[in-house]
């Protein structure tokens, strides 16, 4: 018989978070799921843990060779799902008892919504709340969403989320090509197709850590692919001018990222190839001076802009 929900966590060692999150599986009220556990080529310490909780059919454990993309762990995992749903979850992160009862239970009384997620709460490794989550939050809204995501009105955490195989089938999957905002890029792709369904509590702790994986670089390069994507998808002409400003943000991040790293060429590559969408942001000449400018002058630009910073904060 075939579960209601596939559970897909990929990972790569971390054994020491790996544990709770798994854990945080076996807790859940919601009883009706597999777990597909996609090891991205993990050593021996992560493979013994892993051999002893393969128990097909309720867990299985794909055995896949390392490519440092989450990627394309979740869409192995994704190819041999069996359940109406599929919940993503990190291995470094947690749910809580009900999540999935929650989630499965709203889902099923909106027919029209074909994907939901969760609040989350940002936590450091000890569990606690983290600096920033006690002071910040995120709105949850339901409904037809691809504005508000491109907008960055709201974020999605990979493991709040439950979608129906079909759409994700539908869709393709995550993106191989991306190592980083392949998490993103998807709820692009399924918040253009259906309404959302959202629940307005947290569900979901999701760890910051110093063992996370990838780069600025990465990141600011995979992001202006995602971007790219919404500039070329149609009936997104009202967006375009957020986007080519993000554009600008993200060609200035790549410049900075550039210049850090003592790149001068990629740098000003990267000023020239944006140039045609995004030279009217001011994100963009200030890429331009970093890209341009000699080390000492953006130095100095550097220095002022934090000296202002303090005399302001110093103003009663």
């Amino acid at each position: 018989m075939k579960p209601s929900v596939s559970i897909i966590v990929p990972t790569f060692n971390r054994l020491k978070y790996l544990r709770r999150t798994i854990e945080s599986v076996f807790q859940q009220t919601f009883c009706d799921w597999e777990l597909l556990i996609a090891d991205d080529g993990s050593t021996a310490e992560t493979q013994t843990y892993l051999r002893a909780l393969h128990n097909p059919p309720g867990v299985r454990v794909l055995w896949l060779p390392h490519t440092g993309r989450p990627s394309v762990a979740r869409n192995a995992a994704l190819r041999e799902a069996r359940g109406e749903y599929v919940a993503f979850l990190d291995s470094d992160d947690v749910w809580l008892p009900a999540k999935l009862q929650i989630q499965i239970d709203s889902l099923r009384s909106h027919p029209d919504r074909r994907w939901g997620y969760t609040r989350f709460v940002l936590v450091d490794e000890s569990g606690s709340p983290t600096l920033w989550q006690r002071s910040n939050s995120w709105p949850v809204p339901a409904g037809w969403i691809f504005d508000n995501l491109v907008r960055s009105q709201t974020v999605i955490a990979v493991p709040s989320v439950v979608a129906s195989r079909a759409l994700l089938q539908q869709v393709g999957g995550f993106d191989e090509d991306l190592i980083m905002c392949e998490d993103y890029d998807l709820w692009l792709k399924l918040a253009a197709l259906s309404e959302v369904d959202a629940i307005d509590e947290p569900c979901t702790l999701v760890t910051r850590h110093a063992e996370h994986s990838g780069s600025a670089l990465t990141s600011f390069q995979d992001c202006a692919r995602v971007f790219q994507k919404v500039l070329d998808a149609d009936g997104t002409q009202h967006l375009h001018s957020i986007v080519r400003e993000k554009l600008a943000e993200v060609a200035y991040g790549l410049v900075s990222s550039h210049a850090a790293r003592g790149d001068r060429r990629s740098a000003v590559r990267t000023l020239v190839s944006s140039a045609l969408s995004c030279w009217r942001y001011p994100y963009w000449w200030y890429g331009a001076l970093r890209a341009i400018a000699p080390q000492a002058v953006v130095e100095l630009g550097r220095k002022y802009r934090s000296g202002r910073r303090v005399e302001r904060a110093a103003q009663p």
